[in-house]
C-alpha cells in the first residue's frame, strides 16, 4: 500500500503553506485525484489525502499543503527537506475528474472551477492538461483565500491567461486584505450577488455550464445551493447534472 517517495523540491508559500514535489512511481493517474501521505509516529501510522497538483505523464508528484497546528501529520511534513523521505501510497485515487463530467448534450460550454485554499491544486493539474481546452468555449476559475500570501501558484495561473487570452478567466478572491484586481467577497456571495458572473463575461446556467467545486465544506455548502438556485443539479452518474464536489475535510 506505500511506498517510499523522496523529496526533490520544496515552496513555501507562506508562513504555514507550502508545496512538496516527491520523487515516487505510483503509476498512471487522472488529474484530479488525490495520493495519500504517511508517516509512522509513536509506532501510529497516521495517512492523509492530498490532491495531486502535477499533471499526468510526470516523473514526480506534487502536493499543496498547509501546517495546522495541532495537525498529526501536517506540521511534519512541512518540516522534510530536500532529500528526507516520506511514504506515498502506490495508486492515486477519486472521482472529481473531467472524465466524470457529462458528455453530449449535457456537457456544456462553459467550464467553471471554484475554489478555495489549497483546494485549488486538482484544478491546477487539470488545466496542465489539454482536456478542458480542448473540450470547453471557457475556462473559468474563481480562487478564495483569506490573505495575498495563500495564493498559491499565481504566476502560473497568470501564464495560463496569456497562454488562453479569451478562453481562460481568472478571477480571485481575498477576503481579509484588499487586493488590487481581486474581490474581497467570498465565493457563494460573489456568485449571489453577480460579481464573479460579470467578471467572467459569462453566465451561470444549466445549458452552458459545468462547475467543479473544491474546498471548504461551508463554501462547497453554500454554493451548491446559490447554483441550485440558478437552475444547476449535482452531477451524478445516475444523474448528470452540472454541479461536481468534493470536500476536502
Amino acid at each position: 500500500m506505500w511506498i517510499e517517495g523522496k523529496v526533490i523540491e520544496r515552496i513555501d508559500w507562506s508562513k504555514k503553506l507550502f508545496s512538496l514535489k516527491i520523487k515516487v512511481d505510483i503509476g498512471s493517474f487522472t488529474a484530479g485525484q488525490f495520493i495519500k501521505l504517511s508517516q509512522v509516529v509513536e509506532d501510529k501510522r497516521i495517512g492523509r489525502a492530498y490532491s495531486l497538483v502535477n499533471p499526468p505523464g510526470t516523473d514526480y508528484i506534487e502536493v499543496l499543503a498547509v501546517a495546522v497546528d495541532d495537525g498529526e501529520l501536517s506540521p511534519n511534513l512541512q518540516a522534510l527537506a530536500t532529500g528526507d523521505v516520506i511514504d506515498v501510497s502506490t495508486k492515486a485515487a477519486g472521482f472529481m475528474t473531467l472524465d466524470e463530467l457529462p458528455k453530449a448534450e449535457m456537457k456544456g460550454c462553459h467550464l467553471w472551477f471554484l475554489a478555495t485554499g489549497t483546494a485549488v491544486g486538482p484544478f491546477i493539474s487539470m488545466m496542465a492538461t489539454d482536456e478542458p481546452w480542448e473540450n470547453y468555449q471557457k475556462v473559468v476559475l474563481v480562487y478564495g483565500v483569506r490573505e495575498a500570501q495563500d495564493l498559491a501558484y499565481l504566476e502560473q495561473l497568470k501564464a495560463l491567461e496569456s497562454k488562453y487570452p479569451t478562453q481562460f478567466k481568472l478571477i480571485l478572491s481575498v477576503t481579509r486584505e484588499p487586493v488590487t484586481g481581486a474581490l474581497t467577497c467570498r465565493i457563494p456571495d460573489g456568485i449571489s450577488n453577480g460579481e464573479i458572473e460579470t467578471l467572467a463575461g459569462i453566465k451561470l446556467s444549466a445549458e452552458q455550464s459545468q462547475v467543479m467545486i473544491c474546498g471548504n465544506p461551508g463554501m462547497i455548502t453554500e454554493a451548491q445551493l446559490v447554483l441550485k438556485n440558478k437552475g444547476l443539479a449535482k452531477n451524478l452518474r445516475r444523474a448528470p447534472g452540472q454541479i461536481t464536489v468534493e470536500k476536502y475535510w
